[in-house]
């Protein structure tokens, strides 16, 4: 997918190193928590951390799958922890978000996909922190209809899940996923619940593919939409085949618009949960169980 394409200054980011950061980190251990910010070495990570905020990885740190944009590990997971819904409640409450983010590791090795501690985390962060609104980024759960309404039935806020990439780069980019399966799940979430999806720039996709995707994700019922340049987190990872100017992130997100996105975020440095909080802020139907 392209040779070797050297990084702009501008993607170039340093680590902090300040207090706050080391408090966020410290509690996380203590907690036994994993962060999907650190798993999937995300370039805002060091950023996030020093305001405070996080997105949570529940379900552990090892995935079933090997889609070749992330980093996260590979591997056979342990079962899942009882007690992880209420540690991450007891963090986000320590921390006073008013907005918690909670993903996963894809499990295909579990009969509902994780579902289930989806949902317990859901309503023990309902119980520790009921001002707040929750946002949860959902796998596909292999399609299942069952998984899908355990999650919803828990009531988050806004239902997260991403589309990644156009749907011809999808047997390159992930591998054991479906794009059609992506968008049926989006679309029977999108009568219940905020929807919002996301997908990554510079991965070797065409412009009327991308708009193609967009249009697909809005037809799904998609609310809330985020556009980011994928970046290679590691060396066992897809190169990067292009860095997308800023001023053609400014054109995806009008476009995005135009599509009837309530809600867009689009830049190089974008990610699903990067400034979630705002992205979401003032979009109707969303707060307290919604």
């Amino acid at each position: 997918m392209g040779t070797h394409v050297r990084k702009p200054v501008w993607l170039r980011r340093g680590i902090p190193r300040d207090p706050a950061s080391a408090r966020l980190r410290s509690l996380l251990e203590d907690g036994r928590l994993h962060t999907v910010c650190r798993e999937a070495r995300c370039p805002n990570c060091g950023e996030c951390f020093a305001r405070g905020t996080a997105t949570f990885l529940i379900l552990g740190n090892l995935c079933t799958r090997g889609c070749r944009f992330c980093a996260v590990s590979r591997g056979n997971p342990a079962p899942p922890d009882p007690d992880e819904p209420h540690r991450v409640a007891e963090a986000a409450a320590r921390l006073a978000l008013g907005h918690v983010v909670v993903t996963s590791v894809t499990r295909d090795d579990l009969a509902d996909g994780g579902a289930g501690a989806f949902a317990e985390t859901i309503r023990a962060l309902r119980t520790r922190l009921p001002a707040s609104r929750i946002e949860v980024l959902i796998p596909d759960f292999r399609g299942d209809d069952a998984s899908l309404r355990t999650v919803i039935e828990a009531r988050p806020d806004v239902l997260n899940h991403n589309l990644e990439t156009v749907a011809r780069l999808y047997p390159e980019v992930r591998p054991q996923a479906v794009y059609g399966r992506s968008l049926a799940l989006l679309r029977r979430a999108s009568l219940r619940i905020a929807l919002k999806s996301g997908m990554m720039l510079g991965l070797g996709e065409r412009p009327a593919e991308v708009e193609e995707a967009l249009r697909d994700l809005s037809d799904a019922g998609c609310r809330i939409l985020t556009l980011g340049q994928y970046l290679q987190p590691g060396k066992e990872c897809l190169p990067v085949a292009r860095y997308i100017p800023s001023e053609e992130f400014v054109t995806w997100r009008n476009c995005a618009l135009g599509m009837g996105f309530e809600r867009v975020a689009s830049g190089p440095l974008v990610r699903s949960s990067y400034h979630a909080e705002e992205i979401c802020d003032a979009l109707p139907g969303t707060g307290e169980g919604s």
